[in-house]
């Protein structure tokens, strides 16, 4: 009887042509810009441009993130007993992609001449707006490689490879804020001007919105050969019960493992949401004595070019560690299990970000290399968590005969937009923490990191270095009860593959 469930899997055949495996990627592409102007540049936008009151931003923020993670399953629950026509994942694509272009805009539009109020007002429900719009169609995106393929393995190169790819996107937003920050005062942008910072984040928003979308586009190349009946609210097709869906999710102990796991790595999300505010209020690289001497305006642009400098080289730091250990998490997937190489990967990050903080911040030029260590955990992570989820929905169909795809990705979804919600609001909280009041603050106020104090920097700091330590301790914990290695999936893909045969699912 094993003999012949194995025989009905073969993980060598792949199924989907290199141009539509490309294809998906290309959307990762494009969708990884779309969220990362987002995650990397809201609360610092919400705080030095539009400038609205600080403990308004934070719970802005707070509530708006959790908001977002929890329509995720909701989203998820609905995609999976829908049948839509064109397919369960591809329509909400196709039609979403106007709202993300316009919303993506003017969420970094700094409208002129309105009062306090105002900016509350029109920042809450632009951010409200595209969170609602981006889960319409981040939640179908990433399960849509569920219904491309049967194969596991095929599952995995093609998330794996996306996730890589979404990470290239995530960081044009941070290569174009650097480079503008070096390019607008050469093209005579005056740094000192109020207008200065608004006019990058528009000319930035402007590309992701059309540039960014346009590449998510090609997600509709895409094509849906797991033909899945849409998941019953009760009862199956044939009479039998079904455990109801939450209770399905709390069953499937790999899936719970994963977003414990998910949620207690919120930390990571610190290392580039973090970047913008230690180049403003931590490092200085310059010299003490000349900027000393400077008169008022040259200061304005020396500090300018300080942050721009600091910003651009951590975050280049933070990004070649991320991408270089995507690419090889892709490699070490053919010898290693997810596991061991989640388990290295945050134990080894930890440990880096514990020798950041005793380093300290007074020579930013030695941090660099550890700064790059620090992308590790954030790139193995990245890659890691939605093959895993693809695994563990495949013990979930295994285990109840029920297959709930979007459900299962809006975990992963839900796990990185409430680790984001928690790093991004921690940040404003640090504002309050270290009794940072920016709005005493005049409109042309560009920090001086030599004169904010100890106590600024030091909490500052610690964003890029202890809070994260803790963070990536904590997730690996978890990980250490995740078993659905080896022989264990082998036998699972096995079998699961008899079971849709046996129920007739259509694989087109």
């Amino acid at each position: 009887m094993q003999d012949t469930i194995t025989q009905v899997v073969d993980t060598e055949q792949k199924v989907v042509p290199r141009k539509e495996f490309f294809s998906y990627c290309t959307a990762a592409t494009g969708q990884g810009m779309v969220f990362g102007i987002m995650s990397s540049y809201m609360s610092d936008f919400h705080l030095n441009v539009l400038r609205v009151n600080p403990l308004f931003a934070f719970f802005l923020t707070l509530i708006t993130r959790v908001m977002d993670a929890f329509t995720d399953p909701l989203m998820g629950i609905i995609v999976d007993r829908g049948n839509l026509k064109g397919g369960k994942m591809l329509p909400f694509v196709k039609y979403s992609w106007p709202f993300i272009a316009v919303l993506t805009f003017f969420l970094f539009f700094a409208p002129n001449n309105i009062s306090p109020m105002g900016r509350m007002v029109y920042a809450a429900a632009i951010f409200v707006l595209w969170s609602l719009a981006y889960t319409v169609t981040d939640v179908p995106f990433w399960a849509l490689p569920n219904l491309m393929t049967p194969n596991p393995e095929e599952r995995s190169s093609l998330l794996s490879l996306a996730t890589v790819t979404n990470g290239v996107g995530g960081a044009v937003p941070m290569a174009l804020f650097m480079g503008l920050g070096v390019l607008l005062p050469l093209l005579g942008a005056d740094a000192d001007d109020p207008a200065f910072e608004r006019t990058r984040f528009i000319i930035i928003a402007a590309f992701v919105s059309t540039v960014g979308v346009g590449l998510y586009l090609n997600a509709m190349r895409a094509k849906e050969r797991i033909k899945l009946p849409p998941v019953e609210r009760k009862s199956s097709h044939d009479g039998q019960a079904h455990a109801s869906t939450f209770k399905q999710i709390i069953k499937c102990k790999p899936l719970l493992l994963i977003i414990v796991m998910g949620i207690l790595s919120a930390g990571r999300y610190l290392f580039n949401a973090g970047a913008v505010h230690v180049a403003r209020y931590v490092f200085f690289i310059g010299s003490e004595l000349e900027f000393a001497g400077m008169n008022a305006a040259d200061r304005a642009v020396a500090l300018q070019q300080n942050i721009s400098t600091v910003q651009m080289v951590y975050s280049m730091a933070v990004a070649g560690g991320m991408f270089a250990t995507m690419i090889v998490v892709t490699q070490l997937m053919k010898r290693f299990n997810y596991k061991q190489i989640l388990i290295a990967s945050g134990l080894l990050g930890a440990v880096v970000c514990l020798i950041v903080f005793a380093l300290g911040y007074e020579s930013f030029w030695r941090l660099v290399p550890f700064f790059a260590l620090t992308g590790v955990p954030l790139g193995a992570i990245n890659v890691l968590i939605y093959p895993m989820i693809g695994d563990a929905l495949d013990y979930m169909e295994w285990q109840t005969g029920v297959r709930q795809s979007a459900l299962g990705q809006a975990c992963a979804t839900f796990t990185q937009k409430f680790g984001n919600a928690i790093a991004t609001s921690f940040i404003v909280l640090m504002y309050f923490i270290v009794q940072l009041d920016l709005s005493a603050l005049d409109p042309n106020y560009i920090p001086n990191v030599l004169v904010v104090g100890d106590t600024v920097r030091d909490g500052m700091f610690s964003l890029v270095s202890i809070i994260p330590a803790v963070s990536l301790v904590l997730c690996v914990l978890p990980i250490f009860f995740y078993d659905l290695t080896g022989k264990k999936k082998d036998r699972i893909t096995a079998e699961l593959a008899q079971q849709r045969a046996e129920k007739g699912i259509e694989i087109a």
